[in-house]
């Protein structure tokens, strides 16, 4: 038995970067099934982190605010990072974990969280089936596909057995680090497939008694019995443990529930709370980038397009920034807004940014080395050595900079020759600007009787053209009824009573830009100009590749 679906877009993958696109593409009124293979979402712990650039995203997308506070933790709980012996030992050093506290939002309305991958799947779930644009088939995998010069036709799988035949004009790669879609399609993963190797320990426990007054989120342990990594996932019900592992010297079957209990029991160093083994895996860190994210018409999205160390908590972060530049690329090709070559931009614009973190990603990685080795084998090193060491690591926990502050240098975009900020670390310090490329800056604003981020009066489903006071011309101009944009006006829909926010977009009273709707900045007039009307239309047409 077999089945036959028409669809604009296939999405291969139902994991968060999937699930995003999904949501995105639906918002912007293109149609979408995604197949997973998976019937449930995940039932043990992955990622962790999702940055404040991520949750961006998720709140233009109308994910449920309240869900996510619900299933986040709080930063009381998971606001620093801790090194010790053991989870009962004595602590080596501490740092705060990234930026959680209420002095980051005059930088963004959604500060960092931690939300455990297998909550933030059943969210973004519940609004995908919520998305009258999407649709989702479970325990469907995707085996191989066909393209021709109209479209791609490719064969899923069911559980039951039965073949599903769908055509889509559009293959979206989002199914995960082993991609059997990058394969199919006959691209190369560049960079060592592994560079260190873990048993995945998944706990029931509540270890809050345990570690008292040294709450946190990540625990790296460094006894000479026990080197792995405590993530307090919820410190009262979830944890995992990750032990480093050798697969050259031992089978992945070694690690069975007796020998990962006794194993969690020497990271814990002291008298056991009881605990429950949940699960148990193996997992291999890599820093890999695809060679390239297109192949007529198919593109890879998140981890099928790179692969980074989770030091950083970058890798789910990138997959729904990759998800959010793509959607609405396709949206305005599906919408004949912009012709296909619009496209070829999301490899330019994404491709650097997931090198770049993944750069980073491995660089603290290497660097976390530094705490064992001034311990010492047997962990009797130089405290004062020590806690240099683990202050050395404060970059690693500590990425707005490069959270917020990536900026695209080509791709849809006019850029107009300005310098934007440089930051003494650009890592670690986020310097807001209206540069094209850049994200639009944050600032909170009184619209309608509500207080508003400046990012959630951005059209999600068409470029959004702001003036400064004096921009009457400009307003004008966007007033001949385009129908891909919108308009604001800072002194009509915005108040800038102190002009500090059209000050960060660099723009003088009768300036302007255009803003896509992914909220980066595409192009910029610092000043008024004759033929205001002429300029748009011409910088419309260069950002969408006509």
């Amino acid at each position: 038995m077999s089945t036959t679906i028409e669809v604009p877009a296939l999405v291969v993958g139902g994991g968060p970067t999937g699930l995003a696109l999904g949501i995105l593409l639906g918002q912007q009124g293109v149609r979408s099934l995604v197949v997973e293979r998976r019937a449930e979402p995940l039932r043990a712990p992955a990622a962790h982190v999702v940055n404040a650039r991520t949750f961006e995203i998720l709140r233009a997308a109308g994910v449920d605010p309240e869900a996510i506070a619900a299933a986040s933790r709080s930063p009381r709980d998971a606001g620093r990072v801790r090194f010790v012996t053991t989870l009962a030992g004595e602590e080596l050093g501490s740092l705060p974990f990234e930026c959680q506290g209420d002095d980051v939002l005059v930088a963004t309305p959604t500060p960092l969280r931690n939300l455990s991958q297998h909550h933030l799947e059943r969210i973004l779930r519940a609004r995908l089936e919520a998305e009258p644009n999407a649709g989702l088939r479970v325990a469907h995998e995707w085996e191989s596909a066909e393209q021709d010069a109209q479209g791609v036709t490719s064969r899923v799988r069911a559980a039951s057995g039965e073949v599903v035949t769908v055509r889509s004009r559009w293959l979206l790669a989002a199914d995960g680090a082993g991609s059997r879609a990058r394969k199919a399609l006959g691209i190369e993963a560049l960079g060592p497939p592994r560079i260190a190797s873990f048993v995945m320990i998944h706990l029931a426990a509540n270890f809050r008694a345990l570690v008292a007054d040294r709450l946190g989120v990540l625990y790296f342990l460094n006894d000479p019995r026990a080197r792995g990594v405590f993530v307090a996932h919820d410190v009262d019900a979830e944890w995992v443990y990750m032990q480093p592992w050798d697969p050259d010297r031992e089978p992945a079957e070694a690690y069975d529930e007796a020998r990962c209990t006794e194993v969690v029991r020497a990271a814990l160093g002291g008298a056991a709370p009881p605990f429950r083994v949940e699960t148990i895996a193996t997992w291999h860190m890599s820093v890999q980038v695809a060679e390239r994210y297109r192949a007529g018409r198919a593109f890879l999205v998140g981890d099928a397009a790179h692969r980074f160390p989770p030091t950083g908590g970058l890798g789910l972060n990138t997959g729904v920034q990759d998800a959010h530049n793509l959607a609405w690329k396709i949206a305005f090709v599906e919408r004949g807004l912009a012709p296909e070559a619009l496209l070829d931009s999301y490899e330019a614009e994404r491709l650097p940014v997931a090198q770049r973190n993944a750069q980073a990603s491995a660089r603290n990685a290497a660097r976390l080395a530094e705490v064992p080795q001034a311990l010492g084998p047997a962990g009797d090193g130089d405290r004062a050595r020590v806690r240099a060491a683990i202050a050395n690591q404060a970059e690693h926990f500590d990425m707005l900079g490069l959270q917020l502050g990536f900026r695209y240098e080509t791709g849809a975009l006019v850029p107009d020759g300005s310098a934007p900020p440089r930051p003494a670390n650009p890592v670690r310090e986020y310097v807001p600007c209206g540069s094209p490329g850049a994200r639009l800056p944050h600032a909170w604003m009184q619209h309608g009787g509500a207080r508003l981020s400046t990012l959630d009066l951005l059209a999600p489903d068409r470029f959004t053209l702001i003036t400064g006071r004096g921009g009457a011309g400009w307003l004008d101009a966007a007033a001949k009824g385009d129908a891909r944009l919108a308009c604001l006006g800072i002194g009509r829909e915005v108040a800038d009573e102190d002009g500090a926010w059209a000050a960060q977009l660099g723009i003088e009273a009768d300036g302007a830009l255009l803003v896509r709707p992914d909220q980066h900045v595409a192009w910029r007039s610092v000043r008024g100009v004759a033929d205001a009307e002429g300029v748009l239309r011409d910088a419309l047409a260069r950002i969408l590749g006509r």
